[in-house]
C-alpha cells in the first residue's frame, strides 16, 4: 500500500469520528486542552485497534461482521444522538457530552466498526504487516487530528447557537446511523 493510499483510506475512515466529535462537543461546558487530547487520542486508539484486530482476525469475522456491523453502528449512534437530541430539547446541556469514558467509548466504537471491516478486508486481500503498519499509523494520526478539529469546531459552534447545536448534532448522528442501515 502506498503512503498516499493509506492517507486517503485513513481520512475516509475517520469521517464519522470527525462528525461525532463535531456534534458531541457542542455539549462541552469548557474547551480544555486535556479534554481535546483525551477524546482525540481515545478515538484514534479505538479506530487503530479495531483496524488491527480486523487485520489479525481476518476471515474469522467476515461473515458475522457483514451481517451485524451496520446494525451495531446504528444502535450506538442512535443512543448517543438520541440522548443529545433529547437533552437539547430539555435544555440539559451536560447530557451525553464527551467528558465521560463511557460516552467516549461508545462514540469511538460506533465510528470505528468500519475500521474493523477494513482490517478484515486488508487481511483477506493479502496485505503485508508493513502495509497494515503504515495504514495503522495513518489512521491513528489522522483520526487524532480530525477528532481534535471536530471538538474545537463543535465547541465553537455550540457557543454561538447553544442548545440548537446540540439538537442538530443529535439529529446528524441519528442520520449517520440511519445511513449505516442502507
Amino acid at each position: 500500500m502506498h503512503f498516499f493510499e493509506a492517507i486517503l483510506l485513513a481520512a475516509s475512515l475517520c469521517a464519522d469520528c470527525f462528525a461525532v466529535c463535531l456534534c458531541s462537543s457542542v455539549t462541552l461546558k469548557e474547551l480544555k486542552a486535556k479534554n481535546v487530547i483525551t477524546v482525540a487520542l481515545s478515538f484514534a486508539v479505538i479506530q487503530t485497534a479495531l483496524l488491527a484486530i480486523g487485520y489479525f482476525c481476518g476471515s474469522l469475522f467476515v461473515g458475522v461482521l457483514e451481517r451485524i456491523s451496520n446494525l451495531i453502528g446504528f444502535l450506538l449512534l442512535l443512543y448517543v444522538g438520541g440522548s443529545m437530541l433529547i437533552g437539547g430539547l430539555r435544555n440539559e446541556h451536560n447530557m451525553k457530552d464527551l467528558n465521560g469514558f463511557r460516552n467516549i467509548l461508545i462514540g469511538g466504537v460506533a465510528t470505528s466498526i468500519d475500521a474493523l471491516a477494513v482490517g478484515i478486508a486488508q487481511s483477506m486481500n493479502g496485505a503485508s504487516t508493513t502495509d497494515i503498519g503504515v495504514l495503522s499509523a495513518a489512521v491513528f494520526i489522522i483520526t487524532a487530528l480530525f477528532g481534535a478539529a471536530g471538538i474545537v469546531g463543535g465547541k465553537t459552534i455550540g457557543c454561538r447557537i447553544g442548545k440548537w447545536a446540540q439538537v442538530m448534532g443529535g439529529a446528524v448522528l441519528i442520520g449517520i446511523g440511519i445511513r449505516m442501515l442502507f
